[in-house]
Parts: structure tokens; C-alpha cells; sequence
């Protein structure tokens, strides 16, 4: 904000008195007054006298700017009218998606009543989604953008009404719930890269970290709202009124993509992986991408591979999850309602960092900006493995959440525009390997650790050794450092 914004407000002057900051210490000479007040000395007194009653409290004005500034920047949506279709679309399909995430997992339990069993839902959907997550990429740098986004989402939609089918006729066979999910996974794997590679397309480039952190919001509020939902539908009228409820639900992201016009990939002409601009022309792709093709571009383009490798580190070496069952019994004596608690903090973190993101705007270093997102992450991680009280160990959860919230803002806008268009679904693909992968490695680790040591440990030293792989990454790498959002470089 400028700095004159943040001065006293002054009183106007009148017959040549002049204008006084309020609060100032400057007043009229007392010989010089007279008894009888005139006219202007008594509208100058009452309104010095108006304006102190008000000394110490912000004008309105001033808090609706302060407001305006921290809160989420929604020029986004007000400007584009296909990214507002779609981020509403995406928004009401996620609730959907994770209200029947939600109810494929009670299911499960519900014919098998055994956690490995419920468990392997995670393995059939991590399979299909990495493998297809590198595909899905590749063809989005091949065929129109908006038909894969198409048929990703009937695809889903499909699904979750064949879910409502098996759960109304009392199908009692968990394969078919894992064959579910695993066909699940294979559309999203074809839908996200899709969708996602058409938000630079829909805004302008300065308008991308506002872009991506309502995305991000879109996202949150599926993974708080979707399953309180999902369990009250549940609980009322059983699992098939959470699939029927998702199914209509894609309605309104089948909407918004038919309304989009042809996002047909864009020719790149840039000639040098350091070039910061690239001429594009719409006659399509170059040639026929393959899945590896986004690999050996990263191999070449230190800072994007570098924004990958932040979000690894965070991930592998500091994602407690599934250490949560065990420190809400051992450390805070409590039960599955405390568990539920530690699960649900980082994603209310997530959204209220989120929803205050309106500041990313205005920041350019977006590559020290992960540095510190992914610092403040892994600090946030040991701290709650080092808290004792509850109440504490939420909120550091909370505040990981928010970090990470703000590394994905600005790892995806790195991603969008230092990448030319014809690389960019194959670089969603891999982002999508990365985001579900790094948290499965991550429960992998910190679960080995903490059989070998204490969940206490396992939590502490997991984070302490993601600050340090976030340190050695920008030591090893000072150019990622310096990355600025003025002039991309990948």
C-alpha cells in the first residue's frame, strides 16, 4: 500500500488555515482567540472535534482496502467468464468427487470390515493414476483440451452413477468398488492435465497466482465440505445418495466445458530451453508427443525441475499422516475423533491460506517464495511433533497446511508460465505423479521411522530433514532462488 495512504487523514483548511494531520499537535495561538465563536471557527471546531472522536480507528475505507489485500484476489473470476464457469464447475464437481471418495471407503469396511481391505481403495486408484497421469498428460499436448476435459468428466460421471446402481441393488462384491476407483483414477488422470493446462489460456499471465489460489480454494473446500457431506448423506439415505448426489454434481463441470472454445495445443518457437518468451502459433503441435517428452524437458530446465523436487522434499520427508492414528492414542490419549481432528487441520489451513492469498499477486520471487513456503512447512511439521497439548499440535498442522498452500500457488504459476503451451499437459502429467505419489512415499517413510524409533521422532526428524533438503536444494540451485515471475525462465 503507499505510504500516503497510511497517513492521518487531514482536516480541509479553511480561510486560509492550513490543513492539520488529526492528531497533530499544532493548535491556534490562545491570545489570538476571541470570546464569541464566529461561524468558521465553530465549523472548524466541530469538525476537528468529529475527527478526534474518531482518532486511533482506521477509516472504513482504509480496512476495506486492507481487506481487499489479504483476502483471495477474485479478478479472476470477475474478468473471465470461462474460468469463472470453470472454477464453479470444478468447485461443485470436487465436493462430489470426495463425498464419493468418502463412501467407498465406509462401503468397503461395510462388506469387509477390514482396514487392509479398505485400505488397498488408495492402492487400485495410486496405480492407474501415476501410470495414466503421464498419458493423460501427452495426449493433452495433442488433441483438443476441452473434448479430453469432456470425455474425463463424463467418464467420472458415468462412474458415479454406476456406483448408485450396485449400492441401490445391493451388489455385495468389493472388486467391483475397486474396479470403480481404479477407472476413476484413469479419468481424472485424462481430466486434470487437460483442465489445467487451459487456465493460461483463460487469463492473463499477471492474473495466474490469483488463478491458481482460487483453484486451490476450489480444491480445499471439496476436501472439508465433500466429506462432512458425504457422512450426512450416508448416514441418512445410505451410500448410493452420495454417488447420485456427485453424478448430478458433474452437471455443472460438463457446463462449463462445453461452453469453452477449442484449446487445440499451441506451436512453441522458443529455440533455447532459457528463452523467457516463445512465439506460438494455432495450427496445433509440432509432432507427436510421447510420455517421456515432459521428462527429458525437465532434464534441461533447471527451474521447473527444481519446483518439482521442492514439492518432494516437503512430501517425502515431512508428511506425518500416517502418523496420526498413533500419536492421537499415544500423545494426546485421545480416540478416533482426535485422529479426525489431525487429519482435517492441514486442509482447514490449506483453504484459510487460501482464502487470505489475496498478497501473491504482488510477489515476483515466486521461486524464494516455495523456498520459504516449504521452510515454513517442514518447521510447522517438527513443531508438532514436538507439541504436547492438542490444541497446539492442530494448529501447527493448520499452519503446514497453509505453507503448502501457498508452494502449490506458486509452483503451479512457475509451471504455467515458464512452460511453453505444447509442454503443458505433459507437465500437469507429471505434476500429477508427483502430488500423488510424494504423499504415499511420505507415509511409507514416516511409518518406517516411527516403527524403528516413535511417532515423536518420526514426525520431528522428518521435518527437520525436509528443511534441510529444502536448504540443500537452494544452495545446490541459487538460480531458483533468484526465478523471477517478470521474466520466466524454465
Amino acid at each position: 500500500m503507499p505510504k500516503d495512504q497510511l497517513s492521518p487523514a487531514p482536516v480541509p483548511g479553511i480561510a486560509g488555515i492550513p490543513d492539520v494531520p488529526v492528531g497533530s499537535s499544532g493548535s491556534a495561538d490562545p491570545a489570538t482567540t476571541t470570546a464569541t465563536p464566529t461561524a468558521a471557527s465553530t465549523s472548524t471546531a466541530t469538525h476537528v472535534a468529529t475527527a478526534a472522536t474518531t482518532q486511533g480507528r482506521p477509516p472504513l475505507p482504509r480496512l476495506r482496502r486492507l481487506a481487499r489485500g489479504a483476502l483471495a484476489d477474485v479478478t479472476p473470476l470477475r474478468t473471465s467468464p470461462h474460468f469463472r464457469r470453470l472454477w464453479f464447475g470444478q468447485s461443485v464437481s470436487s465436493i462430489g468427487q470426495q463425498m464419493t471418495a468418502l463412501a467407498i471407503t465406509v462401503q468397503v469396511y461395510a462388506l469387509t470390515g477390514s482396514a487392509f481391505a479398505t485400505g488397498l481403495v488408495g492402492l487400485c486408484s495410486l496405480v492407474p493414476l501415476v501410470a495414466f497421469g503421464l498419458y493423460g498428460g501427452a495426449i493433452a499436448d495433442t488433441m483438443d483440451r476441452r473434448k479430453l476435459g469432456l470425455f474425463g468428466a463424463s467418464g467420472l460421471a458415468v462412474l458415479s452413477a454406476g456406483l448408485a446402481v450396485q449400492a441401490l441393488l445391493g451388489v455385495r462384491q468389493v472388486g467391483v468398488l475397486y474396479a470403480a476407483v481404479a477407472l476413476q483414477a484413469v479419468c481424472f488422470a485424462l481430466n486434470a492435465p487437460a483442465r489445467a493446462s487451459m487456465v493460461p489460456r483463460l487469463v492473463p499471465a499477471e492474473q495466474l497466482p490469483a488463478a491458481n489460489a482460487l483453484s486451490t480454494v476450489s480444491m480445499n473446500l471439496g476436501m472439508t465440505v465433500g466429506p462432512m457431506l458425504g457422512g450426512l448423506l450416508i448416514g441418512i439415505w445410505s451410500f448410493q445418495a452420495a454417488y447420485l448426489v456427485d453424478a448430478l454434481a458433474f452437471s455443472a463441470s460438463l457446463y462449463a466445458m462445453w461452453r469453452l472454445p477449442s484449446m487445440r495445443p499451441q506451436r512453441t518457437g522458443a529455440a533455447s530451453p532459457d528463452s523467457s518468451a516463445y512465439a506460438s502459433s494455432p495450427s496445433g503441435p509440432a509432432a507427436r508427443p510421447s510420455v517421456l517428452d515432459g521428462l527429458r524437458f525437465l532434464r534441461d530446465r533447471p527451474n521447473l525441475r527444481v519446483s518439482f523436487m521442492a514439492d518432494l522434499a516437503a512430501m517425502v520427508f515431512g508428511m506425518p499422516r500416517a502418523l496420526f492414528p498413533a500419536l492421537a492414542l499415544v500423545l494426546y490419549h485421545g480416540d478416533a475423533r482426535t485422529v479426525g481432528l489431525l487429519a482435517a487441520a492441514p486442509a482447514v489451513g490449506a483453504l484459510l491460506g487460501a482464502l487470505f492469498s489475496g498478497w501473491v499477486s504482488r510477489v515476483h520471487r515466486h521461486g524464494l517464495a516455495v523456498i520459504c513456503a516449504v521452510l515454513a512447512w517442514g518447521l510447522s511439521i517438527a513443531g508438532f511433533g514436538l507439541a504436547r497439548q492438542l490444541w497446539l499440535g492442530l494448529l501447527l498442522l493448520a499452519m503446514a497446511g497453509a505453507a503448502d498452500t501457498i508452494s502449490m500457488i506458486f509452483r503451479n504459476t512457475i509451471m504455467q508460465t515458464a512452460a511453453p503451451d505444447d509442454m503443458r499437459g505433459r507437465l500437469q502429467g507429471v505434476f500429477i505423479v508427483v502430488v500423488a505419489g510424494g504423499p504415499r512415499l511420505g507415509d511409507f517413510e514416516s511409518g518406517t521411522v516411527a516403527q524403528l524409533t516413535t511417532p515423536t521422532v518420526s514426525a520431528v526428524s522428518g521435518g527437520l530433514a525436509c528443511v534441510a533438503a529444502i536448504l540443500l536444494l537452494a544452495v545446490r540451485h541459487p538460480g531458483f532462488t533468484r526465478y523471477d515471475a517478470r521474466r520466466p525462465t524454465p
